[in-house]
């Protein structure tokens, strides 16, 4: 079972060079952990304003930071970052093996409210080979889609990670679809919030690990910024009518009553 850091921060808006610098420092804090996670878009803030001042490549000097960070630890590391790319700027999930080399990035699918004017979706969803998992990967919103998570799951992985940047009034949402998508898919799910207020809007934390009957296993306390350490659980759900992938049902059609 492998050890995770989950690092609920606030960034600093714009500062892409501290920001980089403060996951370095996060990590070499925790030289025990197998993987730690950042949140959504932590690399150079949220403010979708700024989103073409903020992104960067992945072959960028602060990315590099960051994998520089991760081989020194030898700590497997998942973040986000507004990245550049063909046509503008992704809301992008960078994940990072403990070599320092990028295994994976996600882009995010379904973008919310304002995001669809600040960046270009993602087409498909990503899995990573990361810290002895095969990770879902998932950004904010797309945890409010049961079908995202389920596609994840039966693309093989064996644990759900989601990176946020959640704010008020809307902490109940993902609290209950935090807990849903590990339930409903009998896999654990690391979920990673950001604290913290950034142009106009305040961001509601609520980090917390939840295992695989979709019981909250370890959680930050309060949302103020903090990086706590948690051990990874192995999935324990038995066969049985409450497995969910197993027992799928195959029917497709829906008949009308009417």
């Amino acid at each position: 079972m492998a050890n995770v850091l989950l690092a609920q921060l606030t960034p600093l808006p714009g500062d892409l060079a501290a920001n980089a610098s403060a996951v370095a420092a996060a990590l070499g804090a925790h030289g025990d952990v197998d993987l730690a996670v950042f949140p959504e878009m932590f690399l150079g803030g949220y403010d979708l304003s700024r989103v073409s001042e903020t992104a960067t490549a992945l072959d960028g000097p602060e990315v590099a930071v960051v994998r520089g960070a991760a081989k020194g630890a030898s700590t497997a590391v998942i973040i986000g970052i507004a990245e550049q790319c063909d046509g503008g700027a992704a809301n992008s999930l960078v994940a990072i093996g403990s070599d320092g080399e990028i295994v994976g990035v996600h882009r995010k699918t379904t973008l919310w409210g304002a995001e669809e004017e600040a960046f270009v979706a993602g087409e498909s969803l990503t899995t990573v080979d990361l810290a002895g998992h095969k990770i879902g990967l998932m950004l904010c919103y797309e945890i409010e889609f049961p079908e995202i998570a389920r596609a994840l799951a039966l693309a093989g992985a064996d644990l759900l990670v989601t990176a946020s940047a959640n704010m008020a009034p809307y902490y109940d949402d993902h609290e209950l679809a935090s807990r849903a998508r590990a339930l409903d898919n009998r896999l654990c799910h690391i979920y990673v919030n950001r604290s913290g207020s950034e142009n106009g809007l305040e961001f509601v934390a609520g980090t917390r690990l939840i295992d695989d009957d979709g019981q909250i296993i370890a959680s930050a306390e309060g949302a103020t910024e903090q990086l706590f350490v948690a051990k990874i659980p192995a999935v324990t759900a038995a066969e049985g009518p409450a497995d969910y992938l197993r027992n799928l049902p195959s029917v497709t059609s829906v008949v009308s009553g009417n």
